[in-house]
């Protein structure tokens, strides 16, 4: 039987160990503590079109072919573990200014250029689809497809597939991929992928989340994902079960995973500014992790050398492009190219593949 080793933990890592091990290679997956990088603390958003902007053409069409897949690896992970991890089935792009809106006609355009559906809503319709949201929102762009799961149902789920399909876990820190003697090596440890391959472009951008816990007598989360840009920075609102997840801030700050109060503040700030009611929520949660960013936005798919598959870079879009990426490795796995990932081929940085 063919033997192989996926280095990483998270989502990609997980989902990638499962679809091998389905399709009959012997998996080992090697992460000292599976579950616990930046894609744990992540808000779920499956959210490629509203994130277009012309130029971006790669990104907007790697995301939106991912966006395709997911209503069916969602069934899959319902079918085998009996988990649903969707938590919103549409997203909102409000503006507050003049600004604002214009970038989402902008916005709109673009994608609707490549035959996506966005739509333009104004004052009265945002305040039809979501009451609760400040009256100082003047439009919204609406977007019927993206959809947004619980990003911890989806390691839960993950985690029962590994093991149902048998992938052995092992607990262990690799430190050289030259010390696994596997026949193919999946590396997908996201924004410590350059520890192990120095000339991958892979760069750990940190990012700050907040988890509120809906009280009684509070208004009722958002039906939507709502996004927007609040004093000049991104937030997303995304709903779960219990409440609401509120993120991000966004930092070139080595591998710092620390909350600071800064974060913290700008975050409640900002996202009161959406949605006002938030401050009748319980602070359940602040936390912070390292996203994998890559130069173009654009993960990095494809072929290192005979034996190193990359599956990484995935920036703050990891969750977004997890079916994409595990037909993409299943496809190098059996000596194809997936022609919907072709533009993550990871030699468009590197000269020759070489370490």
């Amino acid at each position: 039987m063919r033997t192989l080793a996926v280095v990483g933990g998270g989502v990609i890592g997980l989902s990638v160990a499962w679809r091998a091990a389905e399709s009959g290679w012997e998996v080992t997956l090697f992460d000292p503590e599976v579950g616990s990088g930046a894609s744990w603390v992540a808000g779920g958003m499956l959210a490629p079109l509203s994130e277009g902007w012309p130029g971006e053409d790669d990104a907007l069409e790697f995301g939106a072919a991912s966006l395709a897949r997911w209503p069916e690896f969602g069934a899959r992970l319902f079918a085998a573990t009996g988990i649903s991890v969707f938590v919103a089935e549409q997203t909102l792009t409000v503006a507050l200014d003049a600004a604002d809106a214009a970038d989402l006609r902008t916005i709109a355009g673009f994608v609707g250029a490549h035959g996506h559906d966005l739509r333009l809503l104004d004052r009265a319709e945002v305040r039809a689809a979501e009451p609760n949201l400040a009256r100082t929102v003047r439009a919204a762009l609406f977007s019927p497809t993206e959809s947004a799961v619980d990003n911890r149902l989806v390691f839960e789920a993950l985690r029962r597939c590994c093991a149902q399909s048998g992938v052995r876990m092992r607990p262990e820190v690799v430190t050289s991929l030259d010390d696994l003697a596997h026949d193919r090596i999946v590396l997908a440890a996201g924004a410590a992928s350059a520890r192990l391959w120095s000339s991958l472009p892979v760069r750990p951008v940190k990012g700050e989340i907040l988890r509120l816990r809906h009280r009684p007598g509070a208004p009722p989360p958002p039906r939507h994902v709502v996004r927007a840009r609040a004093h000049g920075r991104q937030l997303y609102l995304v709903p779960r079960g219990d409440g609401i997840v509120v993120g991000a801030t966004q930092y070139e700050a080595g591998f710092d995973t620390t909350v600071t109060v800064a974060g913290v503040r700008d975050l409640i700030a900002d996202a009161e500014s959406i949605l006002p009611a938030l401050g009748e929520y319980e602070l359940a949660e602040a936390s912070a992790g390292s996203r994998p960013g890559s130069p173009d936005n654009l993960p990095l798919i494809g072929r290192l050398d005979d034996r190193v598959l990359a599956a990484t870079g995935h920036g703050r879009n990891g969750i977004l492009g997890v079916p994409l990426t595990v037909d993409a490795v299943a496809a190098l796995l059996d000596g194809d190219v997936l022609a919907d990932a072709k533009a993550a081929d990871p030699q468009r940085f590197l000269s020759g593949g070489k370490r």
